[in-house]
């Protein structure tokens, strides 16, 4: 993973919290019920879970577990610290803003609970020499 590889990643994660930013418009996804945002983050967990399983199912030559937790952690450093800057800052409800916006907080934490794992097994199943997936 060269250099190449993590600004493309951080492109690629930065785009797509622009375009969350822009759907959930005009009040950061404020004005939906929390039951709708509950139904919404979950409708996002099964893709974004697709996609990196996908991603990883084509790594060779090195650790699913060591891609996994890079993009565990691109899929949740830099949109905490946009998040932070908007939500934070910009609208000022500073560190209260984990609490306010909490459908966004969840995607801080839980990238990094099925992830990790997710690497962790197709590590383990390309090591018993069965398919990953």
């Amino acid at each position: 993973m060269n250099a190449r590889w993590h600004l493309k990643l951080l492109a690629v994660v930065t785009a797509a919290w622009a375009i969350f930013w822009i759907i959930g418009l005009p009040d950061y996804y404020r004005q939906y019920s929390g039951r709708f945002m509950i139904i919404f983050d979950l409708a996002i967990l099964f893709p974004l879970w697709y996609v990196v399983f996908r991603v990883l199912k084509k790594v060779r030559g090195r650790s699913r577990l060591a891609v996994a937790n890079w993009l565990a952690f691109y899929i949740t450093v830099p949109l905490l610290l946009y998040d932070f800057v908007y939500c934070g800052v910009y609208l000022g409800y500073g560190a209260g803003f984990f609490a306010e916006f909490w459908y966004l907080s969840v995607y801080y934490i839980v990238p990094w609970i099925i992830l990790p794992p997710t690497g962790l097994w197709l590590d383990r199943r390309s090591s018993t020499g069965r398919p990953a997936g």
